[in-house]
């Protein structure tokens, strides 16, 4: 306990890199490097998130904060603390309308509990491509959801969204079929969109909190999940986990989402820079993270890791099926455009 208090206070502290090596073994990158002549009347933002700080996330998060530091000539300083150490993502969430925390990665089922539309696009299979989930969140459909997002969200403003990559699930067994699945207890994140992969092939979805998941499929509580590989990665998953299949049914989407009293106290001129920046830092963290899907499928392979190649087209028309009778009129109506772009 004597150690975490001392994290703790370490992270709030003024200190910009957190390179925390204490005795039971934690190494961090938690913060932007912090420049020499930073100013001790600079504005400290926090910047949290639940992803490692090994992700490209977190890399690309780091420099904007480095380069809005930079722009704004040390009056805005960005803490970005990674690995949840500021909550879960429902907490950091509800810690972004409280105004406790400045930004946040999220994902968008989190933000579609402020407003149910957004979780549409986290349906299985509503993309065919990366080129189709591209061709949404620069339409007016994603645009109008936006704005209604942020009314209903006392003026939080989605800024940028970065592509998370493809969701796969590993398990400890090669998955062919849709029957192959039934009766596996699937472990999944919180928000209900992602119940409807597993209830819909007759398997059992199981919430539980993005830091836990390896412990849960080491001690068996959970047999399988499903993340982006660079996740798997990241997490370590395949140390627990023998079997990646590729089912690929929801290409993720991470927002960056700024608190409004926040935003507000910007000038014009540096709302400009910081969206500019965090728009960038999304569109270089996508990049990587679909670099890292390709080169990660050989990685996996070479480290003794089944990567399972499946047809996919049974395990869509199982999910379709199961929408079929569950999507509301105006829910149909966004999806049946969505999947038309």
């Amino acid at each position: 306990m004597k150690v975490w208090l001392v994290v703790l206070r370490y992270l709030h502290s003024a200190c910009w890199v957190a390179g925390i090596g204490i005795s039971i073994g934690i190494s961090i990158e938690v913060c932007a490097a912090e420049p020499h002549t930073a100013s001790s009347n600079a504005r400290i933002v926090r910047w949290a998130h639940v992803y490692e700080a090994s992700h490209p996330l977190h890399k690309w998060a780091v420099w904007a904060s480095e380069r809005f530091y930079e722009e704004t000539n040390g009056r805005y300083k960005i803490l970005v603390y990674p690995s949840s150490l500021l909550g879960k993502e429902g907490h950091l969430n509800q810690s972004l309308s409280l105004g406790t925390v400045d930004i946040i990665y999220t994902g968008i089922s989190f933000a579609a509990q402020t407003h149910p539309p957004l979780g549409l696009s986290e349906l299985p299979y509503i993309f065919d491509d990366i080129s189709h989930w591209q061709r949404f969140f620069k339409s007016s459909i994603f645009l109008d959801m936006s704005e209604d997002y942020s009314e209903l969200a006392s003026g939080n403003r989605i800024a940028s969204v970065t592509y998370y990559g493809t969701r796969h699930m590993t398990a400890n067994r090669q998955i062919n079929t849709p029957e192959d699945i039934q009766g596996l207890k699937i472990r999944v994140p919180g928000a209900k969109v992602y119940h409807i992969f597993p209830l819909s092939l007759g398997a059992k979805p199981s919430p539980i909190a993005f830091s836990e998941v390896y412990l849960a499929l080491q001690q068996g509580v959970v047999d399988a999940q499903e993340n982006p590989l660079p996740t798997i990665s990241a997490k370590k998953l395949y140390e627990v986990q023998t079997h990646i299949n590729l089912t690929g049914h929801i290409l993720g989407s991470i927002l960056t989402i700024t608190n409004s009293r926040f935003l507000n106290e910007l000038s014009k001129k540096d709302q400009g820079v910081l969206l500019g920046l965090l728009e960038e830092a999304s569109t270089r963290a996508s990049r990587d993270i679909e670099l890292e899907e390709l080169q990660l499928k050989r990685w996996f392979i070479d480290n003794g890791v089944v990567v399972h190649t499946l047809d996919t087209q049974p395990f869509k028309r199982a999910t379709q099926r199961y929408l079929s009778d569950r999507l509301q009129p105006k829910s149909q109506g966004i999806y049946d455009n969505i999947q038309s772009l």
